[in-house]
């Protein structure tokens, strides 16, 4: 600023304008200072037992973990839960968000909007009893809060997921699910993408030591542990490794990302017992790794907006239900009698893939009738090989049939929740939050991970990063082009809502995010 215009040009002292002038320079500058000086963050964490310990041996245990941001114009709640879901399935009635944003209301004067919660979307099982046991978690964070610092990042693993949809040469899609069988290898032409990217905000306190972390990552936490007991799967391993090595009663929160179409690594494995620990710990070393490149400072944005997102039901769901009983009939038509059953087609099976030119006898015998001018051995083994085929060929149709089957229950369920619901619309809460750098958007649905690809993409904020399975359920949520997909998977038969339902809510997050 140029200090002339508030110097007497003639070198004497200042009159009476020159003395406001230099009162004004002085409240300007002080008024500059107060708007670079962001408003202090204070946080606070705490965690509760939510295991059901009665139904199934724990393996592990599942938590409800709070986090409570607080600067002087803004509160914001995270809670994230071991569970399947916010309502519909699971242990957790549709009235549960209700329930905790009200007592939170009540009891401690926090707006409803100010509160996201989160389910990991892990099969485990949580007491009945959970919305007290949450908004203890809430109060006790809420007593212990403390200035913090703030820092933004992102960590990367990519060994641990892999997407489950797999394109087919014919144009379709199928998924991976332990529900039924994959489709044979030669029909497989591609894979979907995945999403290595870990999300992470780090809150330390003023001494230094790490009080939370809050991380978000995406893929389903669906593969067990070898004893079969209850377990909060992959997050809860990368959430006790991230807080074992921290120590100092640093708190890790996972948020489930866009995980829609994302199974851990080698799902269909059959060879090894299935044990989540091995993929947590990973999570958790690439978060820790994470952590050592993100400094924190005093400060910054806390902001947090909730919005009512309108989206049109699935008016297709009896069509598509029609378009797979049709296939089904053809199916059925295109099953061909042999003489086989299993027992002799297995040892026939292994003897043609022994010996492709002399399955059924030794090469002397082959060349022994062909010297006598005879064939018999040869017709014999294509006859064999036609019932092998015909065989094989109607254990794919049976395979296929068992994948309709399973979606098109999905579907005709829908359909009928979509019927009972009296109105072809169905409202959404969409979600963002700011904490420093850090960007957050959220979503009920099972986003699969290219819409939340495509919101990155496209986000204002470097550190923007996406949630589903946050402040309610309503299934999966596919892309557009997934969501008419003519092959039938989990992730476009188990949804609610029309394909045009991805251009509504990416333009609301597109908005959202400017406001932040």
């Amino acid at each position: 600023m140029n200090s002339d215009r508030f110097r007497n040009k003639g070198g004497s002292r200042p009159g009476r304008g020159g003395r406001l002038s230099a009162l004004a320079f002085v409240l300007l500058a002080g008024f500059s200072c107060s708007v670079a000086q962001a408003s202090q963050i204070r946080a606070g964490v705490a965690k509760v037992d939510i295991t059901d310990r009665s139904t199934l041996p724990v393996n592990d245990p599942l938590y409800a973990k709070a986090l409570v941001l607080k600067d002087d114009a803004t509160t914001v709640v995270l809670i994230t839960v071991d569970a399947v879901a916010l309502g519909e399935i699971g242990r957790i009635g549709n009235g549960f968000l209700a329930d905790v944003r009200a007592r939170l209301r009540d009891e401690l004067n926090v707006p409803p909007s100010s509160v996201l919660i989160n389910a990991s979307h892990c099969h485990g099982v949580v007491r009945t009893d959970l919305a007290p046991l949450v908004v203890q978690a809430v109060k006790e964070a809420r007593a212990g809060m403390v200035p913090v610092t703030v820092g933004a990042g992102v960590g990367r693993e990519d060994r641990i997921m892999e997407n489950r949809r797999l394109r087919l040469k014919d144009g379709s899609e199928m998924d991976m699910r332990r529900a039924y069988s994959l489709p044979p290898d030669e029909d497989v032409a591609g894979v979907g993408p995945v999403d290595p990217q870990i999300g992470v905000l780090r809150l330390d306190r003023q001494d230094g030591r790490t009080l939370a972390v809050v991380y978000n990552f995406a893929c389903h936490p669906i593969q067990g542990v070898p004893s079969g007991g209850n377990t909060a799967d992959f997050p809860g391993f990368a959430s006790k490794a991230i807080e074992e090595t921290l120590g100092g009663g640093a708190l890790a929160l996972f948020v489930q990302g866009c995980a829609g179409d994302i199974n851990p690594a080698r799902y269909k494995d059959v060879q090894n017992p299935r044990d989540a620990e091995p993929l947590g710990n990973a999570l958790g070393l690439g978060v820790l790794r994470a952590l050592r490149t993100i400094p924190t400072k005093e400060g910054g944005a806390l902001k947090i907006v909730a919005e009512v997102l309108t989206l049109p039901r699935g008016a297709d769901l009896e069509r598509r239900s029609a378009a797979i009983q049709a296939e089904q009939a053809r199916l059925l038509r295109s099953l061909k009698g042999t003489t086989l059953n299993f027992k002799t087609f297995l040892p026939l099976f292994v003897q043609h893939k022994m010996s492709a030119d002399f399955p059924s006898a030794d090469a002397q015998r082959y060349l022994h009738e062909t010297s006598l001018g005879r064939d018999d051995q040869k017709k014999h083994d294509a006859e064999n090989r036609a019932n092998l085929d015909a065989y094989i060929q109607n254990i794919h149709v049976m395979e296929q049939l068992t994948r309709l089957n399973t979606n098109l229950d999905l579907l005709t369920m829908h359909q009928a929740q979509n019927a009972a619901a009296g109105k072809a619309t169905i409202d959404v809460e969409v979600a963002g939050v700011r904490v420093g750098d850090f960007v957050l958007v959220t979503f009920p649905g099972e986003l699969t991970v290219e819409v939340g690809l495509n919101i990155k993409k496209a986000a204002p904020h470097p550190r923007t990063f996406v949630a589903g399975y946050t402040n309610g359920y309503i299934y999966y949520t596919p892309t557009e082009r997934q969501r008419n997909n003519p092959g039938y998977a989990q992730e476009d038969c188990d949804c609610l809502v029309a394909p045009a339902w991805q251009k509504l809510f990416e333009d609301k997050v597109r908005a959202i995010l400017k406001t932040l």
